[in-house]
């Protein structure tokens, strides 16, 4: 698929276990969206790491550079590795954007691949089966089994996974 390009930003999706200091950090080399590429995904499909960075310590300068990178692109799909803690403001920031003719799904993993790449996999997969077989331009999430545009669906910290928004 060459008009499919993924953004990968860091976040949980992202992280691996520092012997060192005992703590997770976001691997900046991408190396789990490497091994996912490797293990699964097309060769065709290009892939970015930017940021590298946990979403809580994201700033708008950082969404910023995602607005650019998916302006600066001639592809009109976009899929976003992001941390889940804020990819609600993210998706939010990108769709009063006002991006043209363009699809953009943000999607991540509440486990680090590194530790189960289960979760991480198939929230993937979704994003990619989703923009194989969707033609709406918008700002969407892809989450626990669940692909919605961004407004219908939210973390829910309870139950540590994605449901859809109930709008009252």
């Amino acid at each position: 698929m060459n008009d499919l390009l993924i953004i990968n930003t860091g976040g949980t999706f992202n992280k691996i276990y520092n012997p060192i200091s005992g703590e997770l950090e976001v691997d900046c080399e991408g190396k789990a969206l490497e091994s996912l590429s490797r293990k699964w995904l097309c060769d065709e499909i290009e892939q970015i790491n930017i940021i590298d960075k946990d979403s809580l310590e994201m700033t708008n300068q950082d969404r910023f550079e995602i607005l650019l990178t998916i302006n600066q692109t001639q592809k009109n799909k976009i899929i976003i590795i992001h941390g889940t803690d804020t990819i609600h403001i993210t998706a939010e920031y990108l769709a009063e954007s006002e991006l043209e003719n363009k699809q953009v799904i943000l999607t991540g993993a509440m486990v680090p691949y590194s530790i189960d790449p289960v979760e991480a996999t198939a929230n993937v997969a979704s994003a990619i089966g989703f923009v194989r077989a969707n033609r709406e331009c918008g700002v969407f999430v892809s989450m626990n089994g669940l692909v919605e545009h961004y407004q219908n669906i939210r973390k829910d910290r309870k139950a540590g996974r994605f449901v859809p928004k109930i709008v009252k």
